[in-house]
């Protein structure tokens, strides 16, 4: 009996391949790929922080703009409380006038004062807080507006808190 050939028979290569790329070769591919991932992230990660900052700014921006123009309205407030003791007439005058200011502010803001009185009754724009019987009123119109609405359509900070008409 023979004893196998024990010479060392030489093994394939496993580095090399003779259809593609050699082992190392895509190790380093991998590592490179790898690296190019991370980097990715990273610039991702720091593009969310830049957004975020920008987002920050411009809010405060905006905050800003909307106080300088509410700071006439505030002025005008003061000196209505330092004529405190002037006629009534004039205090009152000076109340309206600086009502009529801040209005103008929010319709500038894009949110006018809605006048809504005799408007049929609608749920978006308006609060029912009561109903009452009016003659002279068609039924489920605004017969009283309790708090004026500020905004039009899908911009309104407020709906109208309404009296509306019902039938008797």
């Amino acid at each position: 009996m023979s004893e196998p050939d024990q010479s060392p028979q030489s093994e394939p290569d496993r580095t090399t391949t003779t259809d593609g790329p050699t082992v190392p070769e895509l190790t380093s591919r991998i590592a490179e790929l790898e690296d190019l991932r991370l980097r990715a992230l990273a610039d991702l990660d720091n593009l969310r922080k830049r957004c975020a900052a920008q987002v920050r700014i411009a809010e405060a921006e905006a905050s800003a703009q909307v106080a300088a123009q509410w700071l006439p309205v505030v002025d005008n407030l003061e000196r209505a409380l330092a004529h405190a003791q002037a006629d009534p007439g004039s205090i009152i005058e000076g109340v309206r006038a600086v009502r009529d200011q801040a209005a103008g502010v929010l319709a500038q803001l894009g949110f006018p004062r809605r006048d809504d009185l005799g408007a049929r009754f609608d749920p978006a724009r308006h609060e029912a807080i009561a109903t009452r019987p009016d003659p002279d009123a068609p039924d489920g119109s605004v017969i009283e507006v309790v708090s004026p609405a500020y905004g039009e359509d899908d911009r309104q900070l407020r709906p109208a808190q309404v009296v509306v008409a019902k039938a008797d």
